[in-house]
């Protein structure tokens, strides 16, 4: 059973910083494409930023130029340096791992709360 584990979020001021982690557990994580997804109250759940199984990422136009996604092999984890965050960027942050094979193998995490505000 594959399961995603969340860490990082919090609270920080406006123009402060903060790194989330994922990790997967019981599946091979050289063969999943990542990526973070938020939401926020009462909005849908976005795409913020992905990477995939050859370190090629994608961001949303809201975080470009903020925030840096990134994968360690040799962690089995992937991570997402967020800078310069602005309260708009409150939101419950989602990892999610898709097989490269097997795009129907998706899977969440719990979700990490990161709360932008003074």
């Amino acid at each position: 059973q594959v399961q995603l584990v969340e860490s990082g979020g919090g609270l920080v001021q406006p123009g402060g910083s903060l790194r989330l982690s994922c990790s997967i557990n019981g599946g091979n994580f050289r063969v999943y494409n990542m990526a973070w997804f938020r939401q926020a109250p009462g909005k849908q759940r976005e795409l913020v930023a992905a990477i995939d199984v050859g370190a090629s990422t994608n961001n949303a136009d809201s975080v470009r130029g903020r925030f840096t996604i990134s994968r360690d092999k040799t962690r089995n984890t992937a991570y997402m340096q967020m800078s310069s965050l602005k309260p708009e960027d409150t939101a419950v942050y989602y990892c999610n791992a898709v097989h490269i094979l097997r795009p129907e193998y998706s899977y969440w995490g719990p979700g990490t709360q990161v709360t932008v505000s003074s």
